[in-house]
């Protein structure tokens, strides 16, 4: 599906082009990162709502591995924005799925509790069985993802003015907090999806920057996401009063690594005041969509995109490290017709290498076996944390457990928010993957 993949493209049109020179060494520990201890990190991993598809990757499976136990939230990608400025969802091909979200029945195989959903339930398909994972995981929150890099083209439009702001975040608690469903055939309904989200992630890609090739963007987009992000928490904040005890719905963002666009879109003193949390952009640094080969995701790179670089400029702009979340691929980049000898790294490529489900894009699993199978060469940088095969022929840039070990040590040592990934479909069926974040965040 389109929703993500097509932003691994799109963002190095979109990054800084130097060349990348690799640190000799890791910079110290004392730069300014440190700050209180938090209670606990997050562990944040996106469910695709099209991964029970092509991928047959079912929330039961989370159960299964055991990666329901690892994670403090799952961000469900994505909900939609309509082109009058309102959450919506329906059966309407490349824009909503109602049948994936709550329409599908699922049989007792692929159910979480293990029993087949029957025709009359209000509730059925992914949000069903979201439910149930709560129900076996108390402490496990669900959030609404809204956008993604193909949902994002009307958020300029639903943000633009107070009164648009108000309807917008109005439509998207009605849906999804409140859990008041389109009618399908039985399903859906007044309620019936209550209690179900506990909170709300915003992906618009980007504010004030070029998006999607039909996304809407302007230059007061910056002081309007301020005043948007202002409304979901006055509005959420007030729904909970009318709630148990107690209840906090979060607010959370996913946004970018690249300084210009955070500049040209996010307000960060302000906007970090009412958000729980932002996720770091973590990944898709170079994509398979350029002409060299590059690392994806490096924890370090002298005058380059890095983690440690995007830690930086949130930091630098007034985010406090606690709520700095940063983003893990579960997927790899890669090209193919390398030339140039050596291990493969900062080559001409002639292509995009192919893959399973998207030229240049690879889930995990797969880069696995390849790496497995012994016709790769697995490569490191450890002072700069990243990891690629190459064959001789084609690359894959990506993070397997030692790279994610490095970097959830980077995250205690930084005092930061703890870890997100994109996305869950991507690791094994043990979940190797989320098991070595969550064994690396509670190490002490």
């Amino acid at each position: 599906m389109r929703r993500r993949l097509l932003s691994r493209l799109a963002f190095a049109a979109c990054a800084a082009s130097l060349p990348v020179t690799l640190l000799a060494t890791a910079p110290a520990s004392a730069d300014g990162k440190h700050a209180s201890k938090p209670a606990a990190y997050k562990n944040v991993g996106y469910f695709t709502q099209w991964g029970v598809y092509g991928r047959d990757f079912q929330v039961a499976d989370l159960e299964a591995s055991g990666a329901a136990s690892s994670l403090t939230h799952i961000n469900y990608a994505f909900g939609n924005v309509s082109s009058d400025g309102k959450c919506f969802t329906g059966n309407i091909p490349g824009e909503a799925d109602a049948w994936a979200d709550y329409a599908r029945p699922l049989d007792a195989e692929n159910s979480v509790d293990g029993v087949a959903d029957t025709d009359t339930q209000a509730l059925a398909g992914n949000f069903n069985q979201l439910r149930e994972l709560k129900a076996k995981h108390p402490g496990l929150k669900v959030m609404i993802s809204l956008g993604g890099w193909s949902w994002s083209t009307h958020f300029s439009d639903a943000a633009r003015t107070v009164a648009s702001r108000k309807a917008f975040v109005s439509s998207c608690l009605d849906l999804y907090i409140k859990g008041n469903l389109p009618v399908d055939g039985a399903r859906g309904g007044q309620g019936a999806a209550a209690g179900l989200f506990d909170g709300v992630d915003l992906d618009w890609e980007w504010p004030g920057s070029a998006g999607d090739t039909d996304t809407v963007y302007r230059p007061e987009d910056k002081r309007n996401f301020t005043a948007l992000v202002h409304e979901f928490r006055r509005q959420l904040d007030s729904y909970a009063t009318t709630q148990r005890k107690g209840k906090h719905y979060e607010l959370t963002a996913f946004v970018p690594t690249a300084p210009e666009k955070i500049d040209a879109g996010f307000d960060v003193p302000r906007i970090i005041r009412d958000l729980d949390f932002v996720n770091l952009q973590g990944y898709d640094f170079h994509v398979s969509g350029e002409a060299t080969t590059n690392q994806q995701s490096a924890l370090y790179a002298r005058n380059d995109f890095s983690v440690d670089q995007t830690v930086d400029a949130w930091l630098e702009r007034g985010a406090p490290a606690r709520k700095l979340v940063v983003g893990m691929p579960f997927y790899g980049q890669g090209w193919t017709g390398v030339t140039g000898g050596g291990d493969g790294l900062n080559q001409p490529a002639t292509a995009p290498a192919p893959a399973t489900w998207q030229a240049g894009y690879e889930d995990y699993k797969a880069l696995k076996k390849l790496a497995d199978s012994g016709s790769y060469t697995l490569h490191r940088d450890r002072r700069n944390g990243h990891a690629w095969l190459f064959d001789g022929t084609t690359l894959w840039t990506y993070d397997d457990p030692q790279v994610l070990s490095t970097k959830t040590d980077y995250i205690r040592r930084h005092r930061l928010g703890g870890a997100m990934i994109w996305s869950l479909d991507g690791d094994t069926p043990d979940g190797e993957l989320i098991h070595a974040i969550d064994k690396g965040l509670s190490r002490r």
